[in-house]
């Protein structure tokens, strides 16, 4: 278990592969732990310095009071990089994640070389839709919104699955303060003009079952990103590194492949 004091924030990390190896860090959705991408490690290329984190205020890691600021959570990311001694690496958000990935890629390029912005964009929801959410939570718990939360991120047919259980488990166990601050932030969270200046190579995946950033969505962010591209796996919901693994590492294997960087 590895642990970073990040400005007194207590971070959880991982790294997998090798540890010379080109750097490929990934953030996770609201809700879920670094264990998130677990299904597509095995299907991406030797050689990879992985790094995955819990956020703030999900898994392992510390959870401060909320609310969150999304400039709190791109500063731990920004931090987490620089103690690890990062530059130039492939930074692979989704959802929360995608928007911390926007975020550093337009404070720090220095450390981001490219982007893969998977279910993600650079404004998710309104105000008023986050209020409602939070109100939910602190109402009754993430239990209360579990049912709701899962319709979304999966399609049917995973959704008949015995695996979807463990989905649940992993979203309900999150503490209910690191939910809610990270809700604050992206309810605060526009990045259209900033996004729209970022000039670096960028892959953006949608799920076609989307219940939180539908495919229009994705694109629609994909595109303010000059020369990015854009991947629609079908069959899938808001989470397709669970449910299409071996897709998802094939499309971010050829993004890599393509940009020289595996």
């Amino acid at each position: 278990m590895n642990i970073a004091n990040l400005s007194g924030t207590l971070t959880h990390y991982r790294e997998d592969g090798d540890p010379n190896g080109p750097p490929v860090v990934f953030a996770n959705s609201l809700g879920t732990d670094l264990r998130l991408w677990d299904p597509i490690l095995p299907h991406l290329p030797k050689g990879l310095r992985i790094i995955r984190y819990d956020k703030r205020g999900h898994g392992l890691s510390a959870c401060p009071p909320p609310p969150y600021s999304m400039g709190a959570l791109v500063t731990d990311a920004e931090g987490l990089l620089d103690h690890l001694g990062i530059r130039d690496c492939v930074f692979v958000g989704l959802s929360i994640g995608g928007m911390i990935a926007q975020g550093l890629a337009v404070k720090r390029l220095d450390q981001v070389r490219a982007l893969v912005l998977s279910n993600t964009a650079a404004k998710i929801g309104t105000p008023a839709m986050w209020t409602d959410r939070i109100d939910a939570v602190r109402q009754g718990g993430i239990a209360a919104l579990s049912d709701t939360i899962l319709e979304r991120w999966f399609s049917r047919s995973f959704r008949a699955t015995p695996e979807l259980a463990l989905w649940r488990h992993m979203l309900e166990r999150q503490p209910a303060d690191g939910y809610i601050g990270c809700s604050t932030a992206i309810s605060g969270t526009d990045f259209y003009t900033p996004t729209s200046g970022l000039k670096l190579p960028t892959l953006a995946i949608a799920g076609s079952e989307d219940g939180s950033t539908p495919p229009d969505l994705v694109r629609e962010t994909a595109e303010l990103i000059k020369g990015s591209q854009f991947e629609l796996i079908r069959g899938a919901g808001h989470l397709p590194c669970i449910e299409k693994p071996k897709e998802y590492a094939t499309l971010l294997t050829d993004f890599l492949t393509g940009i020289g960087h595996a």
